[in-house]
């Protein structure tokens, strides 16, 4: 038994590595088809908050929007793929240390999704992996922002990136920590909210290579292919506070989102 349940424990955490590879391609699937649908456009993104008639993004994990941003159609991305994906389990992680109670709840009420256990209207829901079609990103001063493809054609500026596993570090949920859907060596577990998932975490003051986690994160893109990158081969993304991506959400303000680590080829 000492011999076979270490086995039967790498055999699982291998079966649940190989789901979450499956969902993304299954997610770059719907992206595709959608597209296929609608002139060759991917949907909009929902990572967006507003206020009146400004808005700016929010943390790529967003799945349900508070409000649609002005002139857009959907808050919910099951508005967009839910015709393409029914299952919500292939919207999540399978590694992430608990499921989002109304996961599927949320995905099959789509616009329309307000959370029970909460007074506030219209809630938003925030999931596990990052989507990045029609997101765009602050790469640093002086960069070109980080912009995720808009249609099945591509172009120039855009990235071909569609979806990967969150890997960050100083969410407001875990400052000064290191934080991701996948687990990852020494990480404990930051809990769900009403609104938002669990995820592995470490804290890190600056003391912890983040290579030093032994963390293998995937990715998947536009041709339908899913890869692997560490934090090595990651370049750090910070939310934009403008809708062109060029001024990023202050740090030290305790509510930020903290830093998003995209596959260094996403943004070439």
């Amino acid at each position: 038994m000492g011999i076979l349940l270490p086995v039967l424990a790498k055999a699982r955490c291998g079966a649940r590595i190989l789901r979450g590879m499956n969902n993304q391609r299954q997610i770059v699937s719907a992206i595709n088809l959608f597209a296929l649908d609608n002139d060759g456009q991917y949907p909009e993104s929902v990572a967006t908050i507003t206020y009146g008639d400004n808005w700016h993004w929010q943390d790529p994990r967003m799945m349900t929007a508070c409000k649609s941003r002005p002139r857009q159609t959907h808050r919910s991305i099951s508005e967009y793929l839910h015709s393409y994906i029914e299952d919500a389990r292939i919207m999540f992680c399978p590694n992430a240390p608990r499921e989002y109670q109304y996961l599927q709840q949320a995905w099959d009420a789509g616009d329309d999704w307000d959370n029970p256990d909460s007074s506030f209207p219209y809630d938003p829901v925030w999931g596990t992996y990052c989507f990045y079609w029609n997101y765009i990103g602050y790469l640093g001063a002086g960069k070109a922002p980080f912009r995720g493809p808009r249609s099945s054609a591509g172009g120039r500026e855009q990235s071909k990136l569609l979806v990967s596993d969150y890997f960050g570090y100083d969410h407001h949920r875990s400052t000064k920590a290191y934080g991701s859907c996948e687990k990852f060596k020494g990480a404990t577990i930051t809990m769900g909210t009403e609104v938002s998932s669990a995820y592995w975490s470490r804290k890190s003051n600056g003391d912890i290579d983040p290579d030093a986690l032994n963390i293998k994160l995937h990715a998947g893109y536009m041709d339908g292919h899913v890869e692997s990158f560490t934090p090595s081969e990651a370049i750090p993304m910070k939310v934009s506070i403008t809708s062109d991506g060029i001024v990023a959400y202050p740090s030290g303000i305790g509510l930020g989102p903290g830093i998003f680590y995209l596959p260094a080829n996403a943004a070439r």
